[in-house]
């Protein structure tokens, strides 16, 4: 009786830790997701890793505007302007983000010192580098 007893306890003593493990890791998706998957992340509606769209519900790619060529040179000038003061554009270099294109801005000074910005699809502008830095 006693030995039947405590194969019962540690029986139910792993069950309750791999149901204590599963509850808090998941099924193998991480912490927090519980073992769910997100909206559209197996659908076919578009959406999702395997479709060309996001994971983020309510964001799509239509959702934000392009930003041209023209538009990222303008607006690293009108910064330069404000922050920059004696530096113009240079280059403005397009590259692929995850959903639209970004820009790599150059601007030099007339001394040559360069500095460079990045602006992203929103219109978000980033300074890199700093004074310690200069072009060629």
């Amino acid at each position: 009786m006693k030995r039947s007893l405590t194969v019962v306890v540690a029986a139910g003593a792993l069950i309750l830790l791999v149901g204590a493990a599963k509850a808090h890791w998941g099924n193998a998706y991480g912490p927090g997701m519980g073992g769910r998957m997100g909206p559209g992340m197996m659908g076919s509606e578009g959406q999702g890793y395997g479709h060309g769209g996001t994971s983020c519900p309510g964001w799509e790619a239509t959702s934000t505007p392009q930003i041209t060529d023209e538009k990222a040179k303008g607006m690293a000038q009108k910064y330069a302007d404000q922050y920059l003061t004696g530096f113009k554009v240079e280059r403005v270099l397009p590259f692929a983000g995850m959903h639209h294109t970004m820009y790599s801005v150059e601007l030099k000074n007339s001394e040559g010192d360069l500095r460079t910005l990045h602006i992203n699809p929103f219109g978000n502008i980033m300074p890199f580098g700093g004074p310690w830095r200069s072009g060629s």
